[in-house]
C-alpha cells in the first residue's frame, strides 16, 4: 500500500491511498460506504495495528469499478501533506562510508569510520509536508545544507529487538530530507542544527513494507534546482537498517510512528568544492526508488 494523508481545498486532513500515478482513493469513504471502520489518520492506522491494516488492504484488493465516485480523486486535485508527525525521529549520522570522508574534511567530525550507529533527534515540529517550505533565515544560518534520506516506520513496539527479528517491526518506508543549518552546531551538538521548524521534510507517502522487497537495494538521489547532488543506494550504509533497529532499541523502546532516518549518502552542499549552500528560491527533490520524490522550496523565513 501506498498510503498518504491529503487535503481538497484546504479542508481536513484525510487518509488515503495512492493507487497509480494519477488517482487517490479516500480510504475512510471506502471504509464508510463497505460498512467498515478505519482509523481516520495514517499514525492511527499504524498504531491500530494488524487487523486495521488488513482491512485496508482488502478494501483496496476490492474491485475498483464498485468504489464510490465520491472516493476517488485525481492526484493533481488534492494537496499531499506530511504523512503524520512521528513520537520520535530519530537520525543517524555517518552512515554511508563516502558521507564519513566528506564529513572529515567539510564538518570537522573523525575520518574514522564510527563502531557504532551515531544517533540524533529531530523535534516533530520540525516536520514538513511535499511542496511545504524549507525555512531559510539568514539571522540563524549562512549554511543550510540537504540530506537525501530513506526514512524508516515503526509499526509495533520494539525493545531489545535483535537484527534477525528487526524487519518484523517495519511498518514501512518514506523520505525524509534531513535539512542542517551546518553553522549551529553547538559543542558537537546537533540538536539545533538540525532541529529547526522545517528541518524535517517528509513523504509523500509511507510505502508498506511488503511493497518494498529489498529495502537494502533502493536507489537514491537529490536534485537542487535540476542538478543533481546525491546519488547512491542503500545498500551502502555502514549500518544496515536491521543493525539500527537492534541498536537504538538496545536502550530506546520504539513506538509505532516512531521514524528512523536512516543517514545521507555523500554530495552534501558542505561537502562541495566549493561549499554550496540552499538560498530563498532554490528547490530541493529527494528521490528514494519505490517511494517517489519529495520536492520542497527554500524561502526566506525572516
Amino acid at each position: 500500500m501506498r498510503l498518504v494523508t491529503y487535503t481538497r481545498n484546504d479542508g481536513p486532513h484525510l487518509l488515503g491511498a495512492q493507487v497509480d500515478d494519477d488517482h487517490i482513493v479516500d480510504l475512510t469513504t471506502l471504509a464508510d460506504r463497505a460498512g467498515t471502520q478505519l482509523p481516520l489518520d495514517l499514525l492511527a492506522l499504524i498504531r491500530a495495528g494488524a487487523p486495521a491494516q488488513d482491512a485496508a488492504r482488502r478494501l483496496l484488493d476490492s474491485d475498483p469499478a464498485g468504489w464510490p465516485a465520491e472516493a476517488v480523486h485525481r492526484t493533481s486535485d488534492v494537496c499531499l501533506c506530511a504523512p503524520f508527525r512521528p513520537g520520535k525521529i530519530i537520525g543517524v549520522g555517518l552512515n554511508y562510508v563516502e558521507h564519513v570522508e566528506e564529513s572529515s574534511r567539510s564538518l570537522d567530525t573523525d575520518k574514522e569510520l564510527p563502531p557504532r550507529p551515531v544517533l540524533f533527534s529531530k523535534p516533530a515540529t520540525a516536520v514538513t509536508g511535499p511542496g511545504q517550505p524549507i525555512l531559510h533565515n539568514a539571522d540563524l544560518t549562512a549554511q543550510l545544507d540537504w540530506e537525501c534520506e530513506l526514512a524508516v516506520v515503526i509499526g509495533r513496539t520494539a525493545y531489545k529487538v535483535s537484527e534477525d527479528d528487526a524487519f518484523a517491526y517495519v511498518f514501512g518506508y518514506s523520505i525524509v530530507n534531513d535539512i542542517s543549518a551546518r553553522d549551529q552546531r553547538r559543542s558537537g551538538q546537533w540538536f539545533f542544527s538540525k532541529g529547526q521548524d522545517s528541518y524535517a521534510p517528509f513523504g509523500p507517502a509511507v510505502v508498506t513494507s511488503d511493497d518494498v522487497p529489498d529495502p537494502m537495494g533502493l536507489d537514491l538521489s537529490l536534485r537542487v534546482n535540476g542538478v543533481t547532488k546525491q546519488k547512491s543506494n542503500t545498500r551502502h550504509m555502514l549500518f544496515p537498517i536491521a543493525r539500527l533497529i537492534a541498536d537504538i532499541s538496545s536502550g530506546v523502546t520504539l513506538e509505532p510512528g516512531d521514524v528512523i532516518a536512516t543517514g545521507s549518502p555523500s554530495g552534501v552542499g558542505a561537502g562541495m568544492v566549493p561549499p554550496e549552500f540552499l538560498t530563498p528560491g532554490d528547490t530541493v527533490e529527494a528521490t528514494v526508488e519505490g517511494i517517489g520524490t519529495l520536492s520542497n522550496p527554500v524561502v526566506d523565513a525572516r
